[in-house]
C-alpha cells in the first residue's frame, strides 16, 4: 500500500511539474479578470471592487462588481447584469451602493443593498449618464452628461437629409479617436432623497462648449464635492479650436452651490491643473499642476490653497519627481499620492504644513491606485509578472494580497525571471533596464532577443503588467526582453524626462542602443536573432532605428509610429506636444532652429532599410493619423524590404476589440517567429 502510496504522489508531483512548465499565451491573457477599485465603506470596513471579463466569441467585455472585507475574506459577487456596471460608490451613510449600469438600455444610476439585494434604478435621464458623486450629506447628486449644443448638418441644412459631409472651420475638430460631435460633456446637480432624485437637474455649466472632465481620458477624479457641501471643484479646460490644440491649460473651477457662481482657482496658472481634492473640514483645496502651457509632461506638483483666498503654493516644492493625485488622509494631516520612483510606482505620503516627504512603499511594483481604510490602506497593485490584484497595505508598509482573482488561471503557469540591470549610456549615465527571461531559461543554450521601445515619449517602462505589451508573454515565445528606460522617461528626476525634448533620434535612441548592445554580449543572447518593437514613440523609434542600426536587427515591428514628422506635425490634433518636443512647425524657420525636421525625422533614412518590418496602425488613431503607416510600408515594399501591413480600420492608437487583440498578437508573434526562430 505505501508503495502504492508513493507511485500515486510520484504521477502526481510529475503532473505538477508538468502544468508548472506551462506556458503565457495571448488566448489566456484574454481570460485573466481586470480587477480594479471602486470605493472603500465609509466605516472602511468594505472594499467595492469590479472585475472585468472578456468573451472572444461575443467579441466584448463585461465588468461586474464585487465586495470583500477590507482585511480580506469571503468574496460577494453583488451584480451581474447583462453589461458592466462601473463608477461605483457607497452611499454616505453606507446603506447603499450606487453604481451606474446601462441594462434599463441607457446608462442610468442604480442603486443596491451592500449585499446586491434590492437593486432598483433611480435615474431615468435622457441619454443616460457618464459618471456621478452622492453629495456628503446625501441629499444631494452630481452626474456628469454628453449635453448637445452644436448643430448637425441636418438642422442646418433640412432640405439635404442624405448630405454626408462635416463643415469644419477650426482645429481640434477629432481628438485621439473621435469626431467632435457637437456634444459637451457637462456637470448637473439634483436634489435626491433616498434612491429618488426631485426636480429638474441644473447644468452648472449651461451653454458652455467646454468638457468637464476632460476628454478623452479624464475621469471623475477632476470632480471634487467639499465635506461641507458648499463647493463643487471641477477640472475644465475652456479653449476651443486652435487655442485648445496648442495648449494645456486646464483649470481647476469652483461652484458656489449657495450663490450659483462659478471662480477660476487656478487663473494665470498656465499648465494643466487638475484632479482638486478638499480637506476633510473643508478649509483647503490641493490639485495637481504643471507649470508650462504647453508641456503635457512636466512635473506634476501638488498645489494648496484656501478656496476664496489669493494666496496658492506648491507642497511639493523641492521634489523632483511627480506626484499625482493628492488624496487627503482623515484627519488632514498628510497628503497620499502616487509617485514614479526608478522605474516602479509608489504610494507616497506628505505632511501638510511641514511639507515633510516619506515613501510608504517600495519594491518591483506599481501600484495604480489606492483607497484608505481603518487600519491603512488598499490598493492596487500589479507588476511585471502579475495582473492586478487587491492587497492591503498597513502602516508599515507590509502588503497583503485580499484578492486572487486569477489564481487558477495563473498557477500552472511558469512566469520568466524579471532582472533589473543597470546599462552604461554612451554618455556615462546609467540606464535601467528591465531584463526578462524565458520560463525554463537555460544560460547554456542562445535565444533570441527583442529590444522594447517605449511610447510616451513620456511614459515609464515601469513593472506594468499590459494586455498588449506583455513582457512576459513574448519571454514565454522564448525570447529574452530588453525594457530600457531610456532618455525621456519619468522616475529619475526631471532633467532625465526632460532630455527628450528636441532630440528624438538623438540621446534617447543611443540609449536604446545601448541597452541592446550590453545585453547581447551574454552568451545566452543569439546577436544573429535580434529584433525591435515598439508603439507609438516606439514605433517612431523602430523606424528611426530601421535606417540606423548598422545590421543589429533581424525583425522590426511598429505600431502606431510616427514616420514622418512633417506630414505629423500637419495632420495630428494635440499640437502643444508637437510644440514642444519638435520645437514648433516644419514651415516657421524663425521658430524651428533645432533639428527635428532635418535628422530626427526617421523617413530621412528610409534608404537604409534593411531589416523586415511589421507595420500595425488604426484607421481612427488622430493622435498619429494612418499616413504615417501607409507611407513606411510603402517606403519598405518599393525597396523590395520583406513588409507586413497590420491594418485595423475600426480601431485607434489602441487595439481595444478581443478578437482583434488576438489577431494583433497571432500576426505580431507569426513576424518574430519568422525572422529569428532557428
Amino acid at each position: 500500500m505505501k508503495k502504492k502510496l508513493l507511485f500515486v504522489a510520484g504521477i502526481l508531483a510529475t503532473f505538477s511539474a508538468i502544468a508548472q512548465t506551462g506556458r503565457l499565451t495571448p488566448e489566456k491573457l484574454w481570460q485573466l479578470g481586470r480587477v480594479s477599485i471602486d470605493a472603500v465603506s465609509p466605516d472602511g470596513e468594505s472594499v467595492l471592487y469590479g472585475v472585468t471579463r472578456y468573451n472572444l466569441e461575443a467579441n466584448r467585455g463585461n465588468r461586474d462588481l464585487f465586495i470583500i472585507p477590507a482585511d480580506g475574506g469571503q468574496v460577494r459577487k453583488i451584480t451581474a447584469f447583462e453589461g458592466s456596471e462601473y463608477n461605483g460608490k457607497f452611499r454616505p451613510d453606507g446603506k447603499r451602493i450606487g453604481f451606474i449600469s446601462g441594462e434599463s438600455g441607457s446608462a442610468q444610476l442604480w442603486e443596491m443593498n451592500p449585499d446586491g439585494s434590492d437593486m432598483k434604478q433611480v435615474t431615468n435621464i435622457e441619454g443616460g449618464i457618464t459618471g456621478f458623486y452622492y453629495s456628503p450629506a446625501g441629499d444631494k447628486l452630481l452626474f456628469t452628461q454628453e449635453v448637445k449644443i452644436d448643430a448637425t448638418l441636418t438642422e442646418l441644412y433640412p432640405d439635404l437629409p442624405k448630405a454626408d459631409a462635416r463643415i469644419i472651420d477650426d482645429l481640434m475638430y477629432r481628438h485621439w479617436n473621435e469626431w467632435e460631435d457637437g456634444y459637451y460633456s457637462h456637470i448637473f446637480l439634483v436634489e435626491y432623497d433616498n434612491g429618488a432624485i426631485k426636480g429638474e437637474p441644473l447644468d452648472i455649466m449651461k451653454g458652455e462648449r467646454f468638457d468637464a472632465p476632460l476628454k478623452p481620458f479624464g475621469g471623475m477624479e477632476q470632480i471634487a464635492w467639499s465635506p461641507n457641501g458648499f463647493l463643487v471643484a471641477y477640472t475644465c479646460k475652456k479653449l476651443t479650436g486652435a487655442d485648445y490644440a496648442v495648449s494645456t491649460n486646464s483649470d481647476i473651477y469652483l461652484y458656489d452651490l449657495q450663490a450659483e457662481k462659478t471662480t477660476n482657482l487656478t487663473e494665470g496658472m498656465p499648465g494643466y491643473d487638475m484632479n482638486p481634492a478638499f480637506s476633510p473640514d473643508s478649509k483647503f483645496i490641493v490639485w495637481n499642476s504643471m507649470e508650462k502651457a504647453g508641456y503635457e509632461s512636466d512635473r506634476n506638483r501638488i498645489f494648496l490653497a484656501e478656496p476664496g483666498k489669493a494666496d496658492r503654493h506648491e507642497v511639493t516644492a523641492g521634489l523632483d519627481q511627480n506626484a499625482n493625485t493628492p488624496v487627503w488622509s482623515e484627519d488632514g494631516k498628510e497628503l497620499y499620492f502616487t509617485s514614479e520612483i526608478q522605474g516602479t510606482i509608489q504610494l507616497c505620503a506628505m505632511t501638510v504644513g511641514e511639507e515633510k516627504y516619506r515613501q510608504i512603499t517600495d519594491g518591483a511594483h506599481n501600484i495604480n491606485a489606492f483607497e484608505q481604510t481603518k487600519k491603512g490602506f488598499v490598493v492596487e497593485k500589479v507588476s511585471i509578472s502579475s495582473p492586478a490584484e487587491l492587497y492591503k497595505l498597513d502602516s508599515k508598509g507590509k502588503l497583503e494580497a485580499i484578492t486572487t482573482t486569477n489564481e487558477s488561471i495563473l498557477a500552472p503557469i511558469a512566469m520568466g525571471k524579471v532582472e533589473k540591470r543597470m546599462v552604461k549610456a554612451t554618455d556615462g549615465e546609467e540606464i535601467l533596464t528591465w531584463v526578462i527571461y524565458p520560463p525554463d531559461f537555460d544560460e547554456s543554450k542562445e535565444y533570441p532577443a527583442l529590444l522594447y521601445c517605449q511610447g510616451g515619449p513620456q511614459s515609464t517602462v515601469s513593472q506594468f503588467f499590459s494586455y498588449r505589451w506583455n513582457f512576459q508573454l513574448m519571454a514565454a515565445k522564448g525570447y529574452i526582453v530588453v525594457a530600457p528606460n531610456r532618455r525621456g522617461l519619468p522616475s529619475f528626476g526631471q532633467q532625465w524626462n526632460e532630455d527628450i525634448s528636441l532630440d528624438w533620434g538623438g540621446q534617447a535612441m543611443d540609449d536604446l542602443l545601448s541597452a541592446i548592445d550590453d545585453v547581447k554580449q551574454e552568451p545566452y543572447v543569439d546577436e544573429n536573432r535580434l529584433g525591435a518593437v515598439g508603439a507609438s514613440f516606439g514605433g517612431y523609434s523602430v523606424y528611426w532605428l530601421a535606417g540606423n542600426h548598422e545590421k543589429r536587427f533581424k525583425a522590426l515591428i511598429s505600431h502606431c509610429g510616427l514616420f514622418n514628422l512633417e506630414s505629423w506635425y500637419g495632420s495630428t490634433e494635440e499640437l502643444f506636444f508637437a510644440n514642444q518636443d519638435v520645437g514648433g512647425a516644419y514651415w516657421d524657420l524663425n521658430r524651428n532652429t533645432n533639428t527635428s525636421y532635418q535628422i530626427h525625422s526617421p523617413h530621412k533614412y528610409v534608404g537604409n532599410w534593411d531589416a523586415p518590418i511589421l507595420v500595425i496602425h488604426g484607421e481612427k488613431d488622430f493622435r498619429v493619423p494612418i499616413g504615417e503607416g501607409i507611407q513606411a510600408f510603402q517606403a519598405a515594399q518599393l525597396q523590395g524590404v520583406p513588409s507586413r501591413f497590420l491594418y485595423f480600420p475600426n480601431e485607434g492608437h489602441w487595439v481595444m476589440g478581443p478578437q482583434n487583440g488576438l489577431l494583433w498578437h497571432r500576426v505580431f508573434f507569426d513576424w518574430l517567429d519568422r525572422w529569428l526562430a532557428e
